[in-house]
């Protein structure tokens, strides 16, 4: 067994999917992930055809078999626990269906974020406590992860129920945010099918030692993205805990939905850190000793990249991302 490269098509959303998997197979990749809700749309994979047809679930499976290729996970990143009557309720109704869907198409792995609840039962939006000297965090903290048990208790089964994983993504401004709070979740509620996501850009700008992390999570790790990070100057001001961003008017063109209503925000000119394609943050060398741990996990672990460096053409990043991570591969 080999671990499997591939890459997240989010980024390749404007293009049919026998377009965006035509470009996968150009850049050597052979493991693919979709998106199926959350915060943004699911161009490439029609969920509810494909709950209420088996021909259309066998058709769809096709595509990516015909071509040599893998279905290999379905994403629902969003925030389930948010309060706000129009975001919690739709994102964890689409985890629960897209649960349903990985069980039907015999898709290991459904990667998704643990949530982040409000402070309080009256709370309309969400809060993320990122340091709770303050005793009156605790409380807060304590709130939340009874909600966070209640609803993870639940997902837990029901993914047990259709034979799939749950990979939490760990994000800040998430409940689960690092190794610490994945195993706390998963201690708490006794969980058997809710394990990690390891996406190494969220953790290196945190400060986190990618490998050792992977280590520490051991089999708790299901499923891996490849995407980079770069620490820049703006660090030396900011630090990386920074608030400066700015609005996008509801107009604008292109802008990047985070449920209904709301969207993502402007990063600051000279930012603490930013996401770069995989080997434009930190060196071959590293990817490799990182593909060597998630080896040592599981041999046969999927690895797909998450290209969402700005400064790149999307099909350039992509290209220099999927080079370098073939390259780290092959010094394994």
């Amino acid at each position: 067994m080999t671990l499997r490269l591939g890459a997240y098509t989010a980024c390749l959303h404007d293009r049919p999917l026998a377009e965006a998997l035509r470009v996968l197979q150009d850049n050597g990749l052979t493991s693919v992930e979709v998106n199926t809700g959350g915060f943004i749309p699911s161009p490439h994979c029609h969920v509810d055809l494909l709950l209420s047809s088996e021909q259309a679930r066998a058709d769809y499976l096709g595509e990516f078999s015909s071509r040599g290729m893998e279905l290999t996970g379905l994403n629902c990143n969003g925030n389930p626990l948010n309060p706000h009557p129009r975001v919690g309720p739709k994102h964890s109704d689409d985890l629960r269906r897209t649960i349903e869907l990985a069980g039907a198409l015999g898709v290991r792995n459904i990667v998704t974020m643990s949530g982040t609840p409000g402070s309080d039962p009256d709370a309309r939006y969400p809060s993320w406590v990122v340091n709770p000297w303050d005793g009156v965090y605790l409380d807060v903290l304590d709130y939340q992860w009874e909600v966070a048990s209640a609803f993870w208790t639940e997902i837990d089964a029901l993914a047990r129920a259709h034979d799939v994983r749950v990979a939490i993504e760990m994000h800040p401004h998430n409940l689960v945010f690092s190794p610490v709070t994945l195993r706390r979740l998963v201690d708490l509620v006794g969980a058997t099918n809710l394990g990690a996501e390891m996406d190494p850009s969220h953790l290196m700008w945190q400060g986190m030692d990618v490998v050792e992390c992977i280590r520490w999570l051991g089999p708790l790790v299901f499923h891996a993205a490849a995407k980079d990070a770069a620490i820049t100057p703006g660090v030396d001001i900011r630090g990386v805990l920074d608030t400066s961003f700015a609005r996008v008017p509801a107009e604008a063109e292109g802008k990047v939905p985070t449920g209904i209503g709301f969207w993502c925000a402007t990063w600051p000119e000279n930012p603490a850190w930013r996401f770069v394609a995989v080997g434009l943050g930190h060196d071959v060398d590293y990817w490799t000793e990182f593909l060597r741990a998630l080896a040592d996990v599981d041999p046969d672990m999927a690895v797909n990249i998450e290209h969402e460096d700005a400064s790149l053409d999307r099909l350039d990043g992509l290209a220099t991302a999927a080079g370098n991570l073939r390259q780290a591969a092959a010094k394994l």
